[in-house]
């Protein structure tokens, strides 16, 4: 018998993403982090305008540390998230984007919506992915809601915790109120036709603590109350449907459910489950999910235009409460 060898030509790898995260602080530290472990993927520079931090950064994953993104390759990188301070978004984003480099900027995605809106127009331009860091999308809590959430008729958040050096740029909806705001607009799917609006300063000169009321066309109200100037943390949003509670916990993370259910003897009665969580974190299933669409897999999950909507809410609720503010100098 006569054996033929045939050859065998191997698949083709995936090829290898190269990115950098320009600002590696106490969240770009983590993208970094990500990055140099994802597969089919280079972490090829990180960037800080401190040196010693991107040396710092830089040594726990074998790659370069600079101190300006002027010293980048562009035309050698692929992808880079941005988180670098929110005054600085636009420079750096727009910079990457002209030279066709895909970016993930944290949120909020510019300090002005006319910026973002000119970033989007950008990303369009030069047919690059724009992904907005609205990481609570990707928190699995969250994710579990897709099975659970139907028609809801008032939600009520509490995202509380204490003061923190980190942000000094915006007041706290722009730094922790827009989390909901942007996932309460993504889950409601409807327009906000009016809000109501308090807040004060009390360790900076900008709104510490807020709370806003938001009424949608659907039908739906929303109850938003964000603060750092609370002892403790918390991070919850609750849904009330025509038959069901829910409650979510961000930091759990947790999903439970209440139901109303036809008792035996014809009364309601209260059934409760508690909703299984596939944990993930959520940084590395938002640089994952940023990478896909990177790849053509899919488009964005949080897009530039979802960013500029929510930033665009989050101007509005803040600049009344400026106002608010400032009538009660007088």
């Amino acid at each position: 018998m006569q054996f033929v060898c045939s050859t065998i030509t191997p698949m083709n790898p995936t090829p290898s993403l190269k990115t950098a995260v320009i600002g590696v602080g106490s969240l770009g530290q983590h993208h970094a982090r990500v990055y140099a472990n994802k597969p089919n993927v280079e972490l090829v520079a990180v960037v800080d305008a401190s040196p010693e931090r991107a040396q710092e950064i830089a040594a726990r994953h074998n790659t370069q540390a600079l101190d300006s993104i002027d010293d980048l390759d562009l035309n050698a990188l692929d992808a880079a998230s941005v988180v670098v301070p929110t005054k600085d978004h636009y420079e750096v984003a727009e910079k990457l984007m002209t030279h066709g480099v895909h970016c993930l900027v944290e949120k909020p995605i510019t300090l002005t919506a006319s910026q973002g809106r000119e970033l989007c127009r950008l990303a369009d331009e030069h047919g690059v992915v724009l992904q907005v860091g609205h990481i609570e999308r990707f928190n699995p809590a969250v994710v579990a809601l897709a099975g659970v959430l139907t028609h809801p008729l008032f939600i009520e958040t509490h995202r509380l915790g204490p003061p923190t050096p980190r942000v000094q740029d915006v007041g706290v909806v722009l730094d922790l109120m827009i989390h909901d705001l942007d996932l309460i607009m993504a889950l409601v799917q409807s327009e906000v036709l009016s809000f109501d609006a308090v807040g004060v300063p009390v360790l900076t000169g900008r709104e510490d603590i807020a709370n806003v009321r938001l009424r949608f066309g659907s039908g739906c109200v929303a109850n938003v109350t964000a603060s750092r100037v609370t002892a403790g943390k918390q991070r919850k949003i609750r849904f009330f449907q025509q038959d069901s509670y829910v409650s979510l916990d961000y930091m759990a993370p947790s999903l439970e459910v209440y139901r109303k259910m036809p008792g035996p003897d014809g009364a309601a009665k209260i059934e409760y489950q508690q909703v299984e969580i596939v944990e993930r974190e959520p940084l590395e299933a938002e640089l994952s999910s940023f990478l896909d669409a990177v790849r053509g897999e899919h488009p964005p999950l949080v897009t530039g235009q979802d960013g500029v909507r929510a930033l665009e809410l989050a101007e509005q609720i803040a600049a009344s409460i400026a106002s608010q503010v400032e009538q009660l100098k007088l």
